[in-house]
């Protein structure tokens, strides 16, 4: 008995499709960044995947979620009170004033 092969892809052939024009678009200089396309030029090969996996999820083809990431909110906890603590602490000492008349 011959067992058929599981497919284990990640990504479906629709999404493929999707990031390859996505490409061809980046190369001609047609390829636009933010809602409805009023963005600049996008020029960078890795915006121009992410725009054609959105575009890809958007029409339902099998791609896999975004990452959620945690990573941003420790990094900048871990920044400013790093900052806080070196930063210098500068005590005045108030002096009661007396007002004379």
């Amino acid at each position: 008995m011959a067992t058929k092969k599981r497919s284990s892809r990640k990504y479906g052939k629709a999404a493929e499709k999707s990031v390859e024009s996505a490409m061809r678009r980046r190369k001609r200089g047609t390829l636009k960044s933010g809602k409805g396309g009023k963005g600049g030029k996008v020029k960078s090969r890795k915006q121009a995947i992410a725009i054609g996996l959105s575009e890809a999820r958007e029409k339902g083809a099998k791609v896999p979620r975004k990452r959620t990431t945690k990573k941003g909110g420790r990094k900048a906890a871990k920044k400013s009170s790093a900052r806080k603590s070196t930063r210098k602490r500068t005590t005045r000492k108030r002096t009661a004033r007396k007002r004379s008349r």
